[in-house]
């Protein structure tokens, strides 16, 4: 049996993990290359909750030919530790690779190979995660009028199953983003998220769909159109988006910058308006933008597609989708021009919104515990330069975010550019803490079967 599987101790526990994804993996690296140093252990007992029954990282996007868009030493290590055991080179020794890496001249891995990595590396910390874990509730431990503890409930079956019940003394919140989606959209067996682009294609691939609408401007949308056209040779494509082009993302050197460390510390000290004009100014770094290769490759495509007479590519720009109505056989959808309000219907096989992710609200992860946080006037979490949630006085237990604080850390806070210096922070915030001592056992609430928060 593997030890994440294994029965969860009702120790209290110095760290309790919400979600496992690459930062939360960072983290449970940290604590487990801090505990094998010669000084003492600042976190003894951690545990990692995750809903999934293994580890996984947008799996419905790992498409052929698919790069990263960060360096390989943007790993979830070296820029905390460069002699970690735990890089990504140290991955490619023990598959085999590093030579062949090296001979490859190239910076950045498919996404296929680094969610290997990601895999590889979580395989190694497995002990401390607890797979098929949903966390359903968050409860306030009080004693003598301070907050000490917090209760997580994680349902492990059905919902007849009583949750099981870790308590911590500090709560890190890495949930990651939720898919978005326009008003008025419902996701079913036609009308998808490209989060799921993979999964539900194999489901079609008997049936040779005739036409497919993808909606966004992004790195996603391009790369979903681009993997349906090679893999539906006799499928037309259709792409739905704003503006009038795909546009660039600006990777250059100096900009780059802003996903440094440095950078972080830099837009945190930064005034209100400063920092707005950071996110107006570099937004082309990472939001609805597309790799410049890819571009040129697809543009060569219609370009091809002209000259030969068959136009299997459609480019509908400076366009929206107006309506989506599920029929018998698929979809109709109507895309209005935005320049003539000129409409067309398109009924199409599968409709994919390739419309990004929005980080979900830590607020609704903490439930009653959500009461002790401090807000902004704009109702956003108030948040540390050590990525803790700032609470009152009478909270001695910390809560931490590994996402959700673009508004207070910028840009790269919760990308994987800082995935491994964002997990130090806050491993040393947790250390440097006053400990406060377990509270007398008590016996834990009952915990209602609520919908799943994590």
């Amino acid at each position: 049996m593997s030890p994440s599987n294994r029965s969860d101790d009702p120790q209290v526990h110095d760290l309790v993990g919400v979600g496992f994804g690459p930062s939360n993996l960072a983290l449970a690296i940290a604590i487990r290359e801090a505990n094998a140093g010669p000084r003492a252990a600042p976190v003894d007992s951690a545990v990692f909750l995750e809903r999934q029954p293994r580890f996984g990282w947008h799996r419905g996007m790992l498409l052929d030919d698919t790069t990263m868009q960060v360096s390989f030493l943007k790993d979830l290590v070296t820029l905390r530790n460069p002699a970690s055991e735990f890089s990504f080179l140290c991955y490619l020794q023990s598959r085999g690779r590093l030579t062949d890496f090296i001979n490859h001249k190239n910076l950045f891995p498919s996404r296929v190979e680094f969610h290997d990595y990601l895999e590889w590396a979580a395989a190694q910390v497995d002990d401390l995660v607890r797979y098929a874990h949903e966390v359903v509730d968050v409860r306030p431990v009080w004693r003598d009028g301070e907050l000490t503890h917090f209760d997580v409930a994680a349902r492990t079956g059905a919902c007849s199953t009583p949750p099981v019940v870790h308590r911590a003394r500090n709560l890190v919140l890495g949930a990651g983003l939720r898919p978005h989606l326009p008003e008025g959209v419902t996701l079913d067996t036609r009308i998808w998220h490209n989060r799921d682009l993979l999964p539900n294609l194999r489901s079609l691939v008997p049936s040779a769909p005739a036409r497919f609408v993808v909606v966004g401007a992004g790195q996603s949308a391009a790369e979903a159109v681009d993997h349906l056209h090679r893999e539906f040779p006799r499928a037309e494509v259709c792409a739905v988006f704003s503006r009038y082009g795909y546009s660039p993302a600006d990777d250059s050197s100096f900009a780059n910058r802003i996903f440094d460390p440095a950078a972080v510390e830099e837009y945190f000290e930064a005034p209100q308006g400063v920092k707005e004009m950071m996110l107006a100014y570099h937004g082309n770094t990472n939001y609805s933008v597309v790799d410049q290769e890819l571009i040129d490759a697809l543009y060569r495509r219609v370009y091809q597609e002209k000259v030969r007479g068959v136009e299997r590519l459609r480019m509908f720009n400076l366009s929206r989708l107006v309506e989506t109505v599920r029929t018998p056989g698929g979809v109709r959808t109507v895309v209005e021009s935005l320049v003539t309000n000129e409409k067309t219907v398109l009924d199409a096989d599968v409709v994919v919104f390739a419309t990004g992710y929005r980080p979900v609200d830590p607020f609704e992860l903490l439930g009653e515990v959500a009461q002790v946080c401090q807000r902004d006037e704009s109702g956003r979490a108030l948040v540390e330069r050590d990525y803790r949630l700032r609470t009152g006085p009478e909270v001695r237990a910390g809560i931490y975010l590994q996402g959700g604080t673009e508004h207070t850390h910028g840009i790269s806070s919760s990308l994987l550019s800082n995935t491994a210096v964002r997990a130090a922070e806050i491993l040393a915030s947790i250390s440097a803490r006053t400990v406060v001592p377990d509270p007398a056992p008590d016996r834990h609430p009952e915990y209602a079967c609520a919908p799943g928060t994590a």
